[in-house]
């Protein structure tokens, strides 16, 4: 059974600039649109099928919840579906907030 690997903050922001991560931010809408990573997909039980048909098993995913308790079983659950390379980052978005920029859905 495929794993997925807990990686900090900094380790995150290496794999989506080195090596092409696609970040799946699996918070509620409402957290989601007032900021995220930039790029990042909303992951819900809606979009869920989406993700795994648009996305190749060989992308490295990193999964973003609110403090990083969360997306280690979303992670789990990818790594299970066949994805070769998941992680779960440390601290969620709101560590992430604190050291790197995101951005927001506005609706001006």
């Amino acid at each position: 059974m495929s794993e997925f690997s807990r990686i900090s903050v900094a380790t995150a922001l290496e794999q989506i600039e080195q090596h092409k991560a696609v970040v799946v931010d699996i918070r509620d809408e409402q957290s989601y649109a007032s900021g995220h990573i930039a790029d990042s997909f909303h992951l819900t039980n809606g979009s869920l099928n989406q993700f795994i048909q648009q996305t190749e098993f060989e992308t490295p995913v990193v999964v973003v919840c609110y403090h990083g308790n969360s997306s280690q079983g979303a992670a789990q659950y990818l790594a299970q579906q066949g994805f070769e390379t998941v992680f779960s980052m440390d601290g969620g978005f709101e560590a992430w907030r604190q050291q790197l920029p995101f951005v927001t859905d506005s609706h001006d």
